[in-house]
């Protein structure tokens, strides 16, 4: 196997190479914890183009447009830390397990990604790290993975016709209070629960691993990229969901259901 996380016995990652993850303000005092894990759309030099069109790359296959500008702008509005995977998700799908067939993805949204190789990821290594001892301070915490979706599905033309999604599997407690402050505090916007999609233990890794088994409350959220293009739709999108989430997890936090 291909290990992305050592560059010293993998013939995969070179010299010239990003490094796989990367790590925002790992002391931040918030008691929410941010992960990104389709940040970034790097390809490694050995991977050339992976066999499809320059274009293909600024597309949602590629990577979560805006996403990472909104989890920064979170990370910095609420000093919380955040971990961001930096390569793109037609190379290895972080939010995936491992033996899921999209997370070495052969096809995505009607793309062929002809070139691939059989990859480990370091990034859950790093959330793990991080988590472990935050987690053993007995202090509330929170875990916030922040991803974007496309409005329109090319191969099937689905139609994604609201703003944000609040996803969730066993545990609906933060994502149902997050749901309630949001839309007190922006009644102009469309939020779901579980859309475009449910988390599960076989298309989702985060949640199911990080949040469930620690039993840290958590959400993960889906914000329409078409809204969050550029800097500034991504800082407004900062700003909306920062307050939220603060008076999601103080509501949550010394009660039962919060830890």
């Amino acid at each position: 196997m291909l290990r992305l996380a050592d560059r010293e016995t993998t013939t995969l990652l070179q010299a010239g190479d990003p490094d796989p993850v990367e790590r925002v303000n790992s002391t931040g005092r918030s008691e929410i914890f941010l992960t990104c894990e389709h940040a970034g759309r790097a390809v490694p030099a050995a991977l050339g183009d992976l066999g499809i069109a320059s274009e293909e790359m600024d597309r949602h296959i590629a990577y979560d447009v805006g996403a990472e500008g909104i989890a920064r702008g979170i990370s910095e509005r609420l000093d919380a830390a955040l971990v961001l995977q930096r390569y793109s998700r037609l190379v290895i799908d972080c939010n995936r397990p491992l033996a899921a067939a999209d997370c070495i993805v052969e096809r995505s949204d009607g793309t062929a990604v002809p070139v691939n190789a059989e990859l480990s990821d370091p990034l859950h290594e790093a959330i793990a790290g991080a988590l472990d001892p935050r987690q053993a301070s007995g202090k509330p915490l929170f875990l916030v993975s922040v991803h974007s979706f496309t409005p329109v599905m090319r191969a099937t033309g689905a139609v994604r016709n609201f703003e944000l999604g609040l996803l969730f599997n066993r545990d609906a407690r933060f994502a149902e209070r997050l749901a309630t402050a949001f839309r007190a505090a922006n009644p102009d916007v469309t939020v779901r629960l579980n859309e475009p999609y449910h988390v599960d233990d076989f298309s989702d890794y985060t949640i199911p691993v990080h949040g469930e088994r620690r039993g840290i409350p958590h959400v993960l959220l889906e914000v329409r990229n078409d809204l969050i293009t550029d800097t500034r739709g991504q800082q407004e999108w900062a700003d909306r969901l920062a307050g939220p989430l603060r008076l999601a997890a103080e509501s949550l936090k010394g009660t039962h259901d919060g830890r």
